[in-house]
């Protein structure tokens, strides 16, 4: 698949998708009758399965027949049963295509829970691929099956005709849904070689075909559950990645270094200084007080200026643009953004390198050296020794380059030393003039991503709640809360502000607000707010029911308690979190009963909790520390004594009691 494309796709993208990407489309009319292979899949008996099963994929089937003279034919076919009302989407098929391809034809049938066989014919779609690709060849085609209940039987065929830069196929064995049978053919010609991986499965031999053909079989595969915060698709699924080539150390992709050597060879050139690039880079650093202020500009520059969007025709979808091509159009996608940066870089003396990255962390295969592997560019920068890097988070030492910082100039509201949550501990190559390198992509600790949180208040004796409270955010909260504000409509962010508090404190008047360094990405935002809550505390009597922890819900849900965890369970990043809430009491009431303190500590995270009477206001303070990016299957349990451990806490209560003439003297 192309980098440019997948720069700033969601993680969340269906495998439907996914598994199409590199095929075809010409517009030919369907076959009027179901074909054999679909019937036979068809009369298949079906194994039990959990009762929320959306669809099971009967046969998933794909042949690639390479001929002497490099020509790649591609036959794939799919059938879905489906099971429930949810399932009705695997009735859609979507096909994608460029330049470089050809497809003799598509044909899609469904035979309904009846009996009846249906196709459809000329109701095909073609439309481009991203909102945010501004010229492409890549398009794509969508069909649906004219038949799509409960019982149905859907299934779909193409075959396609490639020449691609890359001789390597990958098959994905698993899918959300339970695969009944899956099958790989692998036919190359005389004399021509292939190596196979499995990723995420038990290897499995093949078996021969026809004359230097080779066969994959699998059965009776579990689909992947989805569960809460859970790794990402690419990350668990089953799959066989296939590398083909004439003979024995001719193909690019045999190793990562020959991987980043290809893409070493292919970007050459497009670094150049030109006049305007060096114009740009005096412009942009006058003044500045140091090299790193320098770097910053140059990095801000790249990421607020340059407007992303997607050019690509053909092997475009990997070669990145020339440097002053994109200053001067001042559009380009991940890889023209790195580009750009690296040039102006260069201006300073600097040296850089293209790392290529996966926008799913723990995406990229190790065991398969390919550029496959990969949906997005960033950027590594070699710092001079002298260089303080206590504050740039993102940085390591190599062992041979030295310091080197990590940026992501297409994450508009990730500053300069920080990596975007979803690279972090992710796999990178580090494409030098030596090759490619698989290096890991630094880790940030939870002092890096702070949220402090302070609140001076005053209960009424009705229950209500005044006062202020400021946040401040560093590191990933601030990125996080800069995202989703300043991509809000201007007339939803007063919304958005007063629902964050109307969660936690109830029917909520926000009285004012202000924010500090909003759009200075390089400083701490802090937000200042003014507001009451007209029925906070809960009256009982001569009681009233305050909450200390005022709001911040800390930890997660973890779905239901009885269901066994089956995946590893996924933080966003580490992040340290602090809450300190001043409650002033109402004349009158003294305190009856105080919650206890709360401490929870395991490796992966600590959380600590006290409240106190100090005079006539009520303390409460709490730290959250979130240590590990991924907590294992296997601790399960303890992350849910964890939370569960903290929800208790976060709703416990402390008893005021109306004090009795006597008391109150």
């Amino acid at each position: 698949m192309k980098i440019a494309l997948f720069c700033k796709l969601s993680r969340a993208i269906s495998r439907a998708v996914l598994l199409l990407l590199s095929a075809a489309l010409m517009t030919v009319p369907a076959a009027a009758e179901v074909p054999e292979w679909l019937r036979t899949a068809a009369h298949v008996a079906l194994p039990s399965y959990p009762e929320k099963t959306d669809a099971v994929i009967l046969l998933d089937e794909q042949e690639t027949r390479v001929k002497d003279s490099g020509e790649i034919r591609t036959t794939r076919r799919l059938a879905y049963k489906i099971l429930r009302p949810e399932g009705r989407s695997h009735a859609t098929f979507v096909v994608s295509f460029d330049q470089e391809t050809k497809v003799t034809f598509l044909k899609a049938w469904s035979i309904s829970a009846r009996g009846e066989e249906e196709v459809k014919e000329k109701d095909a779609v073609e439309t481009g691929f991203t909102a945010e690709t501004l010229y492409s060849d890549l398009r794509r085609k969508i069909i649906t099956a004219p038949s799509a209940d409960p019982g149905s039987i859907v299934g779909y065929e193409y075959e396609q005709k490639r020449r691609p830069a890359i001789l390597q196929d990958v098959w994905w064995i698993q899918d959300p849904n339970p695969v009944l049978r899956g099958r790989f053919v692998l036919q190359l010609p005389k004399g021509w070689e292939h190596r196979a991986v499995w990723i995420h499965h038990a290897k499995i031999e093949p078996h021969a075909g026809g004359e230097n053909e080779w066969v994959w079989e699998v059965q009776n595969l579990q689909g992947v559950e989805d569960e809460l915060s859970m790794p990402p698709w690419q990350a668990m699924a089953g799959r066989l990645a296939v590398t083909y080539f004439p003979r024995e150390g001719s193909t690019g992709h045999g190793s990562w270094a020959k991987v980043g050597q290809w893409y070493g060879t292919l970007s050459a050139g497009v670094r150049e200084v030109t006049p305007e690039i060096r114009q740009k880079v005096t412009e942009l650093t006058k003044g500045a007080p140091s090299l790193i202020e320098k770097i910053r500009r140059l990095a801000a520059f790249a990421q607020g200026d340059i407007r992303y969007v997607s050019i690509q025709i053909g092997i475009g979808g990997y070669r990145p643009h020339a440097a002053d091509v994109v200053l001067r159009n001042r559009y380009g996608d991940c890889k023209d953004k790195a580009t750009l940066l690296s040039a102006l870089l260069k201006e300073l003396g600097l040296e850089s390198y293209f790392v290529l990255a996966n926008s799913g962390r723990g995406a990229v295969a190790p065991e398969f050296p390919s550029m496959l592997n990969f949906n997005h560019v960033i950027l590594a920068i070699s710092l001079p020794a002298e260089v303080d890097t206590a504050s740039l988070f993102a940085s390591s030492r190599h062992e041979r380059l030295g310091p080197l910082l990590y940026f992501d100039p297409t994450s508009t509201f990730t500053p300069l030393g920080y990596l975007p949550t979803e690279l972090q501990g992710s796999s990178g190559l580090l494409v030098t003039e030596q090759g490619g390198e698989l290096v890991s992509l630094p880790v940030l600790a939870p002092s890096t991503n702070r949220l402090l949180r302070a609140a001076e208040m005053t209960l009424g004796t009705d229950g209500s709640l005044s006062g202020v409270v400021r946040e401040i955010y560093q590191g990933a909260p601030a990125t996080e809360w800069r995202a989703r504000y300043l991509s809000a409509e201007i007339d939803e962010r007063q919304k958005m502000l007063e629902d964050r508090f109307y969660s936690a404190l109830g029917g909520v008047a926000l009285e004012g607000a202000q924010a500090i360094d909003l759009h200075d990405i390089s400083q701490n935002l802090v937000l200042d707010f003014r507001l009451k809550a007209n029925s906070y505390a809960q009256k009982a009597g001569d009681l009233l029911l305050v909450r200390p922890r005022l709001m911040g819900w800390k930890g997660e849900l973890v779905g239901e308690e009885e269901k066994e965890r089956k995946q590893a369970f996924v933080f966003d990043t580490a992040t340290l979190e602090t809450d300190s809430f001043a409650i002033t009491l109402p004349d009158g009431y003294i305190v009856d009963e105080l919650p206890e303190p709360m401490q929870a500590v395991y490796d992966f995270g600590e959380y600590r909790s006290k409240t106190v009477v100090d005079g006539k206001v009520l303390r409460y303070a709490r730290s959250y520390t979130i240590k590990s990016l991924q907590v294992p299957v296997e601790r399960f349990g303890d992350l849910r004594k964890f939370f569960a451990r903290i929800g208790a806490d976060q709703r416990a209560y402390a008893v005021l009691r109306k004090a009795s003439p006597a008391s109150a003297k």
